[in-house]
C-alpha cells in the first residue's frame, strides 16, 4: 500500500511528529510550506482569525499526485482551536473521494470544537474523513 504523508508545521513539533509516523508506516513524507512565512504575530493572530474562518494559505506548488495513493495521513497545527489554514489549502489539493486520516496537533488545546465544521469544509471538497485524531505535541 502507497501512502502520503502530508504535513504544515510552523513551529516543528508538527513535523517531528509526521517524519516519526511516517518512518513507522513507510509513507512519503510530503511537506506543505506556505509561500511566505509567517511572522509569530501574523500567525498567531491573523493566522489564527484565517483558520476561525476556514480560509486557505497561500502554498508553494506541491509535486505529488495524490491520486496515486492508497493512504493519505494529513498532519496541521491547532490555530485558536482549528486547523491551520494550510490545511484548507491541502484539501484543494486531493483527488474527490479520496480517504483522509487527519492528525491535528497542539501543545494545549484541542479540536472538539471545531471538528464538525473541519468534517463539513472536507466533504464540501469532496474528500472523506476517515479517523480524526487530537495529538498533544510536547513543549
Amino acid at each position: 500500500m502507497k501512502t502520503a504523508f502530508v504535513f504544515y508545521s510552523y513551529t516543528g513539533k508538527t513535523r517531528a511528529l509526521a517524519e516519526k509516523r511516517a518512518g513507522k508506516e513507510q509513507a512519503e513524507l510530503i511537506e506543505i510550506k506556505e509561500k511566505k512565512r509567517r511572522s509569530t504575530v501574523a500567525a498567531y493572530v491573523l493566522g489564527s482569525l484565517a483558520a476561525r474562518r476556514q480560509k486557505r494559505a497561500e502554498i508553494e506548488p506541491v509535486a505529488a499526485d495524490f491520486a496515486d495513493y492508497d493512504k493519505i495521513v494529513v498532519a496541521v497545527p491547532l490555530w485558536a482551536g482549528f486547523p491551520a489554514p494550510a490545511f484548507n489549502s491541502i484539501l484543494e489539493l486531493l483527488p474527490r473521494g479520496a480517504k483522509v486520516e487527519l492528525i491535528i496537533t497542539s501543545g494545549s488545546g484541542n479540536s472538539t470544537g471545531s471538528r464538525e465544521k473541519t468534517m463539513a469544509l472536507a466533504a464540501s471538497k469532496g474528500v472523506q474523513i476517515v479517523s480524526y485524531e487530537d495529538v498533544k505535541t510536547a513543549e
